[in-house]
């Protein structure tokens, strides 16, 4: 039929002007085991046997186990049959065997030291099970009582994972392709709709109801067919109006489906040759083109019959009232909703009296960098507008017409909290601010790192190479941040890669640097910790580095700046060349004299209980 190749070509075109964030979507999807769960087959481990040993009663018992990496239902089932002493060996176990394999590996995937390794290891051999039922039971008094409540915990943990994620995670799919099928611009922040309108709990019960109706209907002879068509579009209901009864939004699409249930069933054989190229390429072309190509044709496919429906005014009809997700609003209408945002996108900041007044190095320091050389009153007004900027900028696309105006939407959505103008993250910083920020950042990390050994090891170690109370590597990489990166601040997503990879070549050269200049001596070592490189840097700390970036550009660094513009200048600049003054001297100092106390690093205490071990095995 013509319709089939009229909704393909259009969900092609959709797909081609939203391939990034359509493919996420259904990638999340599978990943959270919601739809789309065939596409990671090629991701998936194979089964093995492995024969694990415990004591029983005084004598060995072999348990032959297939498992996939994860031995949590042998482990459970274990202590359920035996005892948690027998369930604990069984876990112990598995995480040598995986702590062995990682070493006679490549070295990237240390599982020997970190909390990253520590959390890959417990929760890979079942540790965690165990923990928590000696944790029950030292409640309860009794190991199987321990077993059963975790049982209990595990199932209806499960379940809540089940019906308020999995189960209206489709819901959150359908709603960003519905928003892609006429705008240009979709963006992540369509992924909590139904938080913003406050309907999560009541798209969950839509899908739950539903997924309870269906389960009855497959207890018959032909229901399992005839309802999974009749029930087709509930998710693209309920992610249009949210705000229906469960009752409501499946009897419309009852409604909506009748005579349309065979069609729909050849529709999807039509797409029985992407499936087979899936299958075929173990769930890869299924990730990449597949899945977010066939939701867009039965996202326009439930357009199609939406249509029918309200040419036909059938019952309930009605109760889809989104029009905007299928024509755009009326320019006029955009304008008196969004009159404040379109002040600003006409008198945009960089307009703005203070900025273009600078020229030369000072102008290109601010406008590239984000550094003010001083702060004047020009700059002040500026700063303001970009604080009103930040606030609106979100909505600019919405007025403009390329993204779907959320002012319009029958429910009102929660107004985004806005940043109070201490928090404004677009903000310039002056010299003295970024000297402050330094310094405030090198104290903290050396702080941390203290603190953390401290808790740790029970004893006071000076981490570092110099002799003060900081860690520069901590303070250079919050400035480098906020002027290297200034451009990126807009975009959360790029300032999080972005990070990432700025801290970590720093981190990575600093360690390379600072081994040549000493002969050798290292100050930190990641060897052993999951995923490292070369043990100078490792997926741990780059995390840390990425959401603590986060951390410092949108909220950290915008509240040192605010406090340091209360202090007067007679006193802050005093105070921060007194503090170079000894930061300075302290790495003449320390070039000739470097901090190698004990704990300072850790790695050769590691390798020579790593030699033990190996000897006593």
């Amino acid at each position: 039929m013509n319709f089939r190749k009229q909704m393909k070509k259009e969900a092609r075109s959709a797909l081609k002007k939203h391939y990034v964030i359509f493919a996420a979507a259904c990638l999340i999807a599978a990943f959270l085991s919601a739809e789309f769960t065939g596409a990671l087959n090629f991701s998936r481990a194979q089964d093995y046997e492995q024969i694990l040993l415990y004591e029983e009663e005084g004598k060995e018992v072999k348990v032959t186990s297939n498992i996939t990496g994860v031995g949590w239902a042998d482990i459970l089932r274990i202590m359920a049959e035996k005892d948690t002493e027998a369930g604990e060996e069984m876990s112990r176990q598995l995480q040598e065997k995986a702590v062995q394999e990682a070493a006679q590996g490549n070295p990237m995937f240390g599982r020997t030291r970190g909390v990253l390794s520590g959390v890959v290891n417990q929760v890979s051999s079942g540790s965690i099970l165990v923990t928590a039922t000696a944790a029950i039971a030292s409640f309860t008094g009794s190991d199987d009582a321990g077993v059963m409540v975790l049982i209990l915990l595990g199932a209806l943990g499960m379940f809540l994972f089940w019906a308020l994620v999995q189960n209206v995670f489709p819901v959150v799919v359908r709603r960003v392709f519905l928003e892609g099928m006429i705008y240009d611009r979709v963006t992540p922040q369509r992924f909590v709709f139904l938080l913003r309108v406050r309907k999560w709990l009541k798209a969950s019960w839509i899908m739950l109801v539903k997924y309870l109706f269906y389960t009855l209907w497959c207890l018959t002879v032909i229901g399992a067919f005839v309802k999974r068509y009749s029930y087709f579009l509930v998710p693209y209901i309920a992610a249009e109006n949210p705000d229906l009864t469960a009752r409501q939004a499946i009897t419309l699409s009852r409604k909506m489906m009748k005579g349309h249930k065979w069609e729909c069933f050849v529709f999807e054989l039509s797409f029985l040759g992407w499936e087979i190229l899936g299958a075929a390429t173990l769930g890869v072309f299924n990730i990449l083109y597949t899945n977010p190509y066939k939701t867009a044709a039965f996202t326009r496919y439930y357009g199609r019959l939406r249509a029918l429906a309200q040419e036909k005014k059938l019952p309930g009809a009605q109760l889809l009232c989104d029009p905007y997700l299928y024509e755009k609003a009326d320019p006029g209408l955009l304008v008196l909703e969004y009159a404040d945002v379109i002040e600003v996108m006409e008198n945009p900041p960089e307009e703005a009296e203070g900025m273009t007044s600078l020229s030369g190095w000072r102008g290109v320091l601010a406008r590239n960098f984000g550094i003010l050389v001083f702060r004047r009153e020009q700059e002040r007004q500026y700063e303001q507008r970009q604080a009103q900027t930040v606030r609106l900028q979100a909505l600019m696309d919405d007025a403009r017409g390329e993204a779907y105006p959320v002012r319009l939407y029958p429910i009102p959505e929660e107004e985004r909290r806005k940043l109070v103008e201490s928090l404004n993250y677009m903000r310039h910083y002056s010299v003295w601010s970024l000297v402050m920020i330094f310094f405030s950042l090198s104290v903290f990390g050396w702080l941390f790192e203290v603190g953390m050994h401290l808790v740790s090891y029970g004893e006071f170690v000076n981490r570092g190479a110099l002799h003060g109370p900081w860690i520069p590597i901590y303070g250079t990489g919050a400035v480098l941040m906020l002027t290297i990166l200034n451009r990126l601040r807009r975009n959360p997503a790029l300032e999080f890669l972005a990070t990432i990879l700025l801290c970590g070549f720093l981190e990575y050269m600093t360690s390379f640097v600072m081994e040549l200049a000493s002969g050798g001596t290292k100050w930190w070592d990641y060897s052993g910790y999951f995923l490292n490189l070369h043990g100078r840097i490792c997926a741990e700390g780059l995390l840390v580095f990425g959401v603590g970036g986060l951390a410092i550009v949108y909220a950290i660094a915008p509240m040192i700046d605010t406090l340091t513009e209360k202090v007067s200048g007679k006193i802050l600049k005093p105070v921060c060349v007194i503090f170079i003054t000894v930061f300075v001297m302290d790495a003449v100092y320390s070039q000739i004299h470097p901090n190698v106390g004990k704990g300072v690093t850790d790695i050769e205490e590691t390798v020579s209980v790593s030699i033990q071990t190996e000897k006593s095995c």
